[in-house]
């Protein structure tokens, strides 16, 4: 998506409004964390996450106003730095980020704008400028009996915000990073309009295994984002040839992809997020329908990072491999397809479907 979904708004809010009466689904009741020792991936973990507002004028000065969401209980956990959409607001994200800290992660949700985004450009600087805060800023906002792991960083974003996430891994911001990411996770990524205009700086090459790092990655695409909301507006909000499959194609192994293929592009979002704006904007990208719940998307996209991030920061590849192998028996949301490229693969024995194939 780009900044002309903004200015697709006020055409399509009255038609919207008139035409759908959405009814919102509830979600599912959390389950009692007090009788349970062990849980799925995708259900509500153990612990008890706690969410926080840092503006920009506190003591401990964030480049950008953040959301952290961390377990209440005392102790020492990986943390993951999470980049929101295109005009979204980090808020938006608070039902999966919730569920991924309720299983003993340290989340953190910068807002690195408001409506209008800023350049490609600029957007990644000010990324990196937060990156580069989490070491000592970090310390600065959370309880004394509470680090986060910073030897386990995830760098992880959703549509837009997974094109900043690759871009930092990749080196492109103009401000030197001053730490190490160990993992990467793109939510529905996405790096442009069409293949002939890519977000600057451009990340993809249409070669596979281009890209020049190799920290293990996890993408999750949707089945509906490549498809347009109504037949008179063909743009999608996650064109081919810009997202998850071509970007699949072109990271190096170890590397998964998994497609919910029921949800679309913003069915990741909380239900409630209560402005009109939001609103409309899920109106324009294609999504599961009104009145279907969308907790099976969340807590899927949820239970995705927590299997993975078991598997390479803990090395329990459990979960992480029963997904790979058997993604419907355990996923709340249908998977397919789901590609893996693991270590020691060679790229040209890859099944992953390039662009130009699609």
């Amino acid at each position: 998506m780009e900044t002309r979904l903004v200015f697709l708004l006020a055409a399509l809010l009255a038609t919207a409004l008139l035409e759908s009466k959405p009814v919102l689904p509830t979600l599912a009741s959390e389950a009692d964390h007090s009788v349970l020792a062990e849980v799925s991936v995708f259900e509500t973990g153990n612990f008890h996450p706690i969410q926080s507002d840092v503006g920009t004028a506190s003591s401990c000065s964030p480049p950008r106003s953040l959301l952290i969401f961390r377990p209440e209980e005392k102790g020492t956990y990986p943390v993951i730095l999470f980049h929101h959409g295109t005009a979204c607001q980090n808020s938006w994200y608070t039902d999966v980020l919730k569920f991924i800290s309720s299983h003993g992660y340290i989340v953190v949700a910068p807002q690195l704008y408001g409506l209008i985004p800023p350049s490609g450009q600029d957007e990644l600087d000010l990324a990196a400028k937060v990156a580069n805060w989490l070491p000592s800023g970090l310390r600065c906002v959370l309880p004394e009996d509470i680090e986060g792991d910073m030897h386990n960083l995830a760098l992880a974003g959703h549509s837009r915000g997974g094109y900043i996430a690759f871009a930092l891994a990749l080196g492109l911001a103009d401000v030197s990073l001053d730490v190490d990411f160990s993992a990467l996770i793109g939510v529905d990524p996405v790096a442009g309009t069409s293949k002939n205009n890519q977000m600057e700086p451009k990340i993809l090459n249409y070669e596979a295994c281009s890209f020049n790092f190799s920290i293990p990655v996890a993408i999750i695409g949707t089945g509906l984002g490549n498809k347009p909301a109504f037949p008179i507006l063909p743009q999608t909000c996650a064109p081919d040839g810009v997202s998850h499959t071509e970007i699949f194609n072109e990271c190096k192994p170890p590397c998964s992809h998994f497609v919910t293929t029921d949800y679309g592009h913003m069915d990741v979002l909380d239900d409630d997020i209560g402005l009109i704006f939001g609103i409309v904007e899920r109106l324009i990208c294609k999504g599961s329908r009104w009145g279907v719940s969308r907790d099976p998307m969340r807590r899927t996209v949820g239970g995705v990072f927590v299997a993975f991030l078991e598997a390479f920061f803990e090395g329990n590849y459990t979960d992480y491999n029963k997904i790979l192998q058997n993604p419907n028996y355990f996923a709340p949301a249908t998977l397919d397809p789901v590609q893996n490229k693991s270590e020691g693969t060679s790229c040209s024995s890859l099944s992953a479907m390039s662009v130009d194939e699609i």
